[in-house]
């Protein structure tokens, strides 16, 4: 491999007699330049715009949270409950009741995902950082309040800055539905919207949060709760996450599920990462076009060393060794224009990471477009566009050397 190698170094750097061929060869190495930068520049900034949605989501979902396989609810209750209250790890335990109900609003109707959260997830301020209008207050001395998602405010005209409430209904769960006065047969109860939120659009569209007794007296419910909150101190690692996971698994019942935050948020995640691989393959074939530039520079490289190729032939010189020569040749330009690409990506990235040159647009959450370069993305990138270059590179080599037989 040694001396094909030497040769196809001086190949690559020596003059050669028609012009076009240096031409055509510089022009594919920066063709593959540019792609490999845009290559990692792009998953970065997809990597920063991941990472604002995460923070996003660590505001308000916790790390592990207990819901019911079956069914909709469950009494927390237990000797794992107890000794999760008294786990120094644990910040907070919120219990929350949540249900699908009809709300009707100053002359508008429609469906929300009503979550009515108890006093501890009320005093965390989860929602400080999200308001878009209002103040964060889910009671006003008796009056229940509630927080809308932005999408639902927007669609039923809700604002807080008018007095009409929020009437909710809901089946009720002990009584029978009359045909002669179906109304009879519903729950109702009216609250107040106190601020609206944003903070994804599945959540924006569709959420309000409640006190829980607002959603007890609606569902005809005393004890149960459709989800338990789990929130670890600053400073927890994800080895703690997993410790208090598998105790929560080993000591509640087979009929409840624990979830860290990427599983409560499933199909996001799921969706986020089908959009980052559709984006690499758009980006790889760009890279792989452009490295067709190679078998014309390599075609043309191996007409005009035919002599060569005769006298290494005559001093006994493998076929093996001569196609070897020339294929080193075509990947040492995808190499050189890989390896530059890399430098040129990693450096576009720092600069924006530090100086944030590229602006975002005013009423974005970040100033300028985020980056966050990501070990594996790097080498992802590198290994298909050095196994692309090595493709290329064989194609011509066995096209065209059996002609110099």
């Amino acid at each position: 491999m040694q001396l094909p190698l030497f040769i196809a170094r001086r190949y690559l750097f020596a003059r050669k007699s028609h012009n076009v061929i240096n031409i055509i060869s510089a022009v594919s190495a920066l063709g593959m330049l540019v792609g490999t930068a845009a290559l990692i520049i792009i998953l970065s900034v997809y990597n920063g715009f991941n990472s604002i949605i995460e923070s996003m989501l660590a505001d308000t979902d916790p790390e592990l949270a207990v819901t019911p396989r079956k069914g909709k609810v469950f009494i927390p209750e237990g000797e794992v409950w107890d000794r999760l209250y008294a786990d120094s790890r644990v910040e907070s335990i919120c219990t929350a009741l949540q249900e699908n109900i009809y709300v009707s609003y100053d002359g508008k109707q429609g469906m929300a995902l009503a979550k009515g959260v108890d006093e501890v997830w009320e005093t965390e301020d989860l929602l400080d950082n999200h308001l878009v209008t209002g103040e964060y207050e889910l009671h006003k001395g008796e009056i229940p309040l509630a927080c809308v998602g932005a999408g639902m405010a927007y669609r039923m005209g809700i604002n807080p800055r008018f007095l009409s409430g929020i009437e909710m209904w809901y089946p009720s769960r002990s009584g029978k539905i009359s045909l002669a006065n179906p109304m009879a047969g519903l729950e109702m109860v009216t609250t107040w919207p106190s601020c609206i939120f944003t903070l994804s659009s599945e959540a924006d569209d569709r959420m309000m949060i409640v006190p829980i007794e607002v959603m007890r007296e609606l569902l005809d419910y005393e004890r149960e709760v459709s989800v338990v909150e789990i929130r670890l101190k600053d400073g927890y690692s994800e080895r703690d996450v997993r410790e208090l996971r598998s105790m929560l698994e080993e000591g509640l019942p087979g009929d409840l599920a624990v979830k860290d935050r990427r599983q409560q948020n499933e199909s996001m995640f799921r969706m986020m990462k089908y959009e980052k691989a559709a984006i690499w393959l758009i980006l790889f074939f760009v890279v792989l076009i452009i490295a067709f530039n190679i078998f014309g520079s390599l075609t043309m490289l191996i007409i005009e060393k035919k002599e060569d190729i005769g006298t290494f032939r005559s001093l006994g010189a493998p076929e093996g060794m001569i196609r070897r020569t020339f294929v080193l040749e075509g990947w040492l330009i995808s190499l050189l224009g890989m390896a530059g690409g890399v430098a040129l990506g990693l450096l576009v990235c720092f600069l924006q990471q530090k100086f944030g040159f590229v602006r975002m647009p005013n009423g974005f959450i970040s100033g300028s477009y985020p980056v966050v370069v990501k070990t594996w993305d790097v080498i992802l990138t590198s290994a298909g566009v050095a196994l692309t270059g090595l493709f290329v590179a064989m194609l011509p080599v066995a096209a065209n050397l059996k002609k110099f037989n």
